[in-house]
């Protein structure tokens, strides 16, 4: 007979002691804002949203930035007058200018 309720209480202590675990898991990685996200899923959408146009937003300016600094490097490799590439260089300057609407 102690044997069963000695063993019952390990059993008991080792389940006590995985829901500590899981307990300090869950508010180590904030599990219960992300249920609360889940459980609501138009705000889910909402946020997708929003964090899509702001990482679309981030790339149009940085392609814009990356570009424009690629031109001017272009611009002034082409501005040397090297004998093999101010040419090639001269040309997609030229071309890209008049896609330019201003």
């Amino acid at each position: 007979m102690r044997d069963v309720s000695t063993r019952n209480r390990r059993k008991k202590n080792g389940l006590l002691n995985q829901v500590l675990v899981l307990n300090r898991l869950m508010a180590k990685y904030n599990l219960e804002g992300i249920f609360d996200l889940l459980s609501r899923p138009g705000r889910l959408v909402y946020l997708n949203f929003l964090a899509g146009i702001a990482r679309g937003f981030g790339i149009a300016v940085g392609l814009t930035i990356v570009s424009a600094a690629f031109l001017a490097i272009l611009a002034k490799i082409a501005s040397l007058n090297l004998p093999i590439i101010s040419g090639f260089i001269a040309r997609i300057v030229h071309l890209v200018n008049q896609q330019l609407p201003y």
